[in-house]
């Protein structure tokens, strides 16, 4: 996969050196783009400013001028104003003050330290909403809001590229904000000491040597993964465990009905949340009410390749493909027209930037290899959920480096993945795992790790939905049996718990009440702590009367499970 698609470049200070750019830095730009890469200038310069010392526009794909405030396309010729222009009223005081070296834009108002102070003075008795930025030693004045990050922002939005798949690099104090947003942020060598301190990497050369060696490490895809950039699998022992955002590939094993759908649901929500673009392969309809996501196909309608693949195009639609419509046996099929289009895209773009394959012995079997040699690459930041790992096909399984295992017999998943690619596993241990608990093998460094997993909103008001009002398991139902065990009364749901408790005698109730039943079963079958904490308050002997335990638990029941009865 190409993880990075395009290059955000600063200008003065960063490309060029005493506003000129060497024929290093211009050659490297040229590779580049004939890599199919795409470039961008982010600039506080004015544009008829800049041209009037750098005429290679067409070294870029877009410029972002004046700070963040105008947008302009080369090969259009085409200027975007983003934000309003100054103020005559605000020009003319800075003028009647002697404010001198003012140079104005389109947006931007520019002039040099130490006018700053009186600039400030005057937006202060003006009443204006602008902000002053610095850079090393210019004052840039703008309307709030407007700076490089928002301009690249723009400049994305225009290009159809998503900020994880850029590279950012600049020099000094205006350039913070851009190079956070950037997926990657670099400094040159001579840049700032607070710029190097953020950047993800310091170049060894400066100007646009710097820029230079910094392209030469994309093309070469020797970049490391930002450790700001990584998304958590889990936490253990109230730490978070997490791995790169781009650059590995995971596989969820386990039985049927053990967690595995409940544990990719909250990965989802979690690369939604930081913008990460996924596509779902769902062959059996698991995924189709996911909240946010563009669905495409059902039961009675095969999929779209085309209308997948339209779809993409905007870097924030996330996406699940349904397969119910496509014949079991026409599913590897699918996938093998599916894949490459899917790959083919990450190549130019670097999105969709994670492809999860549910079914994958199925959609994947032993046999299946990839539809073209040249796409084995792709095969990073696929997740692979699956019962039998070992019927995936290993061509699959050895882009593999985070084996995550749920139910109860983790250590069979790991033992299954490592017979098929003939690697060794690790040692489980103690491996029975409770519910919202996953095992993960980290197969670089042969790390494993108990980990507690995000439960997504949707999954907690589905399990609210269950215990509320759903069928609980016999052993896991309630049961009112008095002290002489006379009574059977089972409760498979908290709506029938609710009900039951009402009705039966004080002596019952205060004989489960007196031995934390309640509590214990709220907190092993119910899986709610902070409810199990509040109840184990009124079990404590005669503090209550019966009927003030009962609505104080009924009470606490209903303010998290929304009144069921």
């Amino acid at each position: 996969m190409t993880r990075f698609a395009a290059i955000a470049s600063d200008y003065d200070g960063t490309l060029a050196h005493d506003g000129a750019v060497d024929d290093v830095a211009v050659k490297a730009l040229e590779s580049l783009r004939q890599s199919g890469r795409k470039t961008i200038l982010v600039t506080g310069r004015e544009l008829n400013d800049l041209q009037s010392v750098f005429t290679r526009f067409d070294l870029f794909d877009c410029i972002v001028a004046e700070n963040g405030a105008v947008l302009y396309t080369p090969a259009s010729r085409e200027k975007k104003v983003l934000a309003s222009p100054p103020k005559q009223q605000f020009l003319e005081e800075l003028q009647r003050r002697g404010v001198r070296n003012v140079s104005v834009g389109d947006v931007i108002i520019a002039t040099w330290k130490p006018n700053e102070t009186e600039v400030l003075n005057i937006i202060r008795d003006l009443g204006l909403e602008l902000q002053v930025v610095f850079n090393k030693g210019a004052v840039m004045v703008l309307p709030a809001g407007i700076n490089k990050k928002s301009g690249l922002q723009a400049a994305l939005d225009l290009l159809g590229l998503s900020t994880h798949n850029v590279v950012g690099i600049g020099d000094a104090e205006n350039d913070h904000a851009f190079l956070e947003y950037c997926e990657f942020s670099a400094a040159v060598a001579n840049a700032l000491a607070s710029v190097k301190e953020t950047a993800d990497y310091t170049t060894s050369q400066s100007h646009g040597a710097g820029v230079a060696e910094l392209i030469r490490m994309i093309l070469n895809r020797e970049l490391p993964p930002p450790l700001r950039r990584a998304l958590p699998l889990g936490t253990e022992d109230g730490r978070p465990v997490s791995i790169p955002a781009l650059g590995s590939s995971l596989l969820v094993g386990g039985a049927s009905g053990s967690g595995k759908s409940t544990f990719i649901a909250g990965w989802l929500e979690t690369l939604a949340e930081q913008d990460y673009q996924f596509c779902v392969i769902d062959p059996e309809g698991d995924y189709e009410a996911f909240p946010k996501t563009i669905a495409i196909g059902d039961e009675q309608h095969p999929p779209s390749i085309d209308q997948l693949m339209l779809a993409l195009q905007k870097p924030s639609a996330e996406l699940v493909l349904n397969l119910m419509g496509v014949k079991i046996a026409d599913r590897p099929n699918f996938l093998d027209q599916l894949l490459p289009r899917l790959l083919d895209m990450r190549a130019r773009t670097g999105r969709p930037h994670w492809i999860i394959i549910d079914e994958a012995h199925h959609m994947l079997p032993p046999e299946w290899t990839l539809p073209a040699s040249e796409i084995t690459g792709g095969l990073e930041n696929i997740i692979l959920v699956t019962v039998h790992p070992d019927h995936v096909a290993p061509i699959a399984l050895r882009a593999v480096d985070t084996v995550l295992a749920v139910g109860s017999d983790p250590c069979q998943v790991f033992d299954a993945f490592a017979k098929a690619v003939a690697a060794r596993g690790p040692e489980c241990g103690d491996s029975q795992l409770a519910p919202g608990e996953i095992l993960a093998w980290l197969v670089r460094n042969q790390e494993t790790h108990r980990l507690r997993f995000r439960f997504s909103e949707t999954e907690r008001l589905r399990h609210k939905r269950n215990y509320s009002a759903g069928e609980l398991g016999a052993d896991k139902s309630f049961y009112f049996r008095g002290p002489e065990d006379k009574l059977n009364l089972r409760a498979q749901n908290l709506t029938m718990f609710l009900q039951l408790a009402d009705g039966v005698d004080d002596e019952t109730w205060n004989y489960h009440l007196g031995r934390g039943d309640y509590s214990r079963w709220f907190r092993e079958a119910i899986k709610d702590d902070d409810l199990a904490n509040e109840a184990a308050q009124y079990e404590q002997p005669n503090e209550f009367s019966p009927r003030e335990s009962r609505d104080r638990i009924k009470s606490a029941v209903e303010r998290r499970y929304s009144a069921p009865v």
